[in-house]
């Protein structure tokens, strides 16, 4: 795929994506996102369909597939080898292009990101905030490096790919109709489920 708008489009859709592929394989991190998401679930209620935003090879999907075994799932991921990588798989709808090109023609009772939104260009934020409340009929769930205010950090060798913020908190702000349900932290140290530092926010839309 070419012609994207911004830089961090090319850089995982190109060879950056793909060696993201060899260090994080299918399964990968299983037993722990098994208990984030069963964290996570218990808190919602009715899930039938979730669309998770730059799902990668599936592991969230995979797992989300075990704790709800009858939820419509579907992806949208912008690496090309990654979204074939889930299609073959057979239990996701994949889209295989970028969050901005990507326009929902339903809705979904949960939307998901997790660790996407920090490798975003963080001037195009509102447009996804506002595609993830677009296809969201219930729920968003942010799982992503927390910081009060928004910086940036080196990744890998590399400027302008990684960005921490209060994704959640802009959410809230820019949608007076979602609700804080719930939120946590996940250690790199903890003794059995360990992920890396990750903040998670479950929100909700009460009209």
């Amino acid at each position: 795929m070419t012609g994207f708008s911004t830089e961090q489009e090319s850089f995982w859709a190109g060879e950056f994506g793909e060696e993201y592929l060899k260090r994080n394989p299918v399964d990968f991190e299983e037993p722990a996102r098994v208990r984030l998401f069963a964290r996570i679930l218990s808190r919602t209620r009715e899930i039938g369909s979730v669309l998770e935003i730059g799902a990668n090879v599936g592991n969230n999907l995979r797992v989300l597939r075990r704790l709800m075994p009858e939820a419509l799932l579907a992806a949208v991921e912008i690496n090309r080898s990654a979204a074939e990588i889930l299609a073959q798989w057979g239990e996701a709808e994949v889209f295989n292009c970028s969050v901005f090109d990507f326009a929902p023609q339903r809705t979904y009772d949960l939307v998901l990101f997790s660790g996407v939104l920090i490798h975003m260009n963080p001037d195009r934020l509102p447009e996804v905030y506002h595609m993830a409340r677009r296809a969201s009929r219930r729920y968003v769930c942010l799982v992503e490096y927390y910081n009060p205010t928004p910086v940036e950090i080196p990744y890998r060798g590399h400027s302008g790919r990684l960005y921490k913020r209060d994704f959640a908190g802009e959410m809230l702000d820019a949608f007076p109709e979602l609700v804080l349900v719930d939120y946590g932290f996940v250690y790199h140290r903890d003794p059995n489920f360990p992920l890396d530092d990750l903040t998670w926010f479950l929100l909700e839309a009460r009209t």
